[in-house]
């Protein structure tokens, strides 16, 4: 009788040995499905976060606050009324917090024709410059760019003409963590 209730009980901590192995073995694969599938999160949203910004320099840029508009025959995409750019800039407290948190600076800078010297523009030296700064004094950190048409209207004896040149808008940002 002795001997049974001993296989008995070796059969029962068999059993609990067992057990015990399978749902470790079941705890550890759950863990490596876990992190191979959340491995390339971090990345992702990384991705994201410089997509939305892409999304918002191409936003800005056509914003009714940047675009050309039906003012030029130029109608379309990315063209920035540099008219528009200095008026803000005399009137920036009513455009504070207007581009929200993630929005640091924001600068437009002509490319073409080229200029050797960074001239930043102002109400009083306008249009003989070739950098507006609207939000910030200077791009630091990360930013992201875009090609724009960067236009504004001018006289040439006495004709009104559309000028256009070619520029880059930066946008800095930051993340939201």
């Amino acid at each position: 009788m002795q001997t049974m209730v001993k296989k008995g009980q070796l059969k029962i901590q068999q059993m609990a040995f067992m057990l015990m192995a399978v749902t470790l073995f079941f705890v550890l694969a759950g863990l490596f499905v876990m992190v191979f599938a959340y491995s390339g999160l971090k990345e992702s949203a990384t991705n994201l976060e410089e997509n939305n910004a892409l999304l918002l320099v191409t936003k800005l840029s056509n914003s009714p606050e940047f675009s050309c508009g039906n003012s030029y025959d130029t109608i379309g995409t990315n063209c920035v009324d540099s008219d528009k750019l200095i008026a803000i800039l005399g009137d920036m407290q009513t455009y504070e917090g207007f581009w929200g948190k993630q929005v640091s600076s924001v600068e437009v800078r002509k490319i073409y024709p080229a200029n050797q010297t960074e001239k930043v523009c102002n109400l009083i030296n306008y249009p003989n410059c070739n950098v507006i700064r609207i939000l910030s004094e200077n791009i630091t950190g990360t930013y992201l760019t875009n090609y724009v048409s960067l236009c504004r209207k001018d006289s040439y004896e006495g004709e009104i003409y559309d000028k256009c040149e070619i520029a880059r808008i930066l946008v800095g940002y930051t993340y939201e963590q």
